[in-house]
């Protein structure tokens, strides 16, 4: 699988945890930074860089990791095409997958790391269910289109 991973500066930490596990279980990862934490940077940016290469196919499925993982997730769900899932356990993780579709996901640099790397592939590891919710995937993308046209 091709993942796209990208953290602001609190998340640099925990992203190169992330890669090391990604590397380790043979999927393609591409760095979209941020690369010094001592240099305070926008997390939108790095939002933006991942969920655009998700929407556009360029990769698979996305990571985003800040202090909270909540600014990640605002600003990539910005971007049509992207369904970025905040995530702290498993059973989140799971769901996001099977339920919402979730391409993007949305880590807070505190968590566990025991938990943070079940988590994560729990998450990699789930399936899109289809059926009933198709069509609520599909709903969200017809409020994407609503919503862009009306800017």
């Amino acid at each position: 699988m091709r993942v796209s991973i990208g953290s602001d500066h609190r998340g640099i930490e925990l992203k190169s945890k992330l890669i090391e596990f990604l590397t380790a279980a043979k999927h393609e990862v591409s760095d979209l930074g941020a690369v010094d934490c001592n240099e305070s940077v926008d997390y939108p940016d790095f939002a933006e860089a991942v969920g655009q290469g998700v929407a556009s196919g360029d990769c698979d499925r996305g990571i985003l990791v800040c202090g909270t993982g909540i600014g990640m997730s605002i600003s990539a769900n910005k971007i049509p095409g992207v369904r970025a899932a905040l995530c702290h356990d498993s059973s989140s993780a799971k769901m996001s997958r099977q339920h919402n579709d979730s391409n993007v996901l949305c880590l807070a640099e505190n968590i566990d790391q025991a938990v943070m790397l079940q988590l994560l592939e729990t998450w990699l590891e789930a399936e899109f269910e289809g059926g009933r919710h198709s069509r609520r995937v599909e709903k969200i993308r017809t409020l994407e289109e609503k919503y862009a046209s009306q800017r």
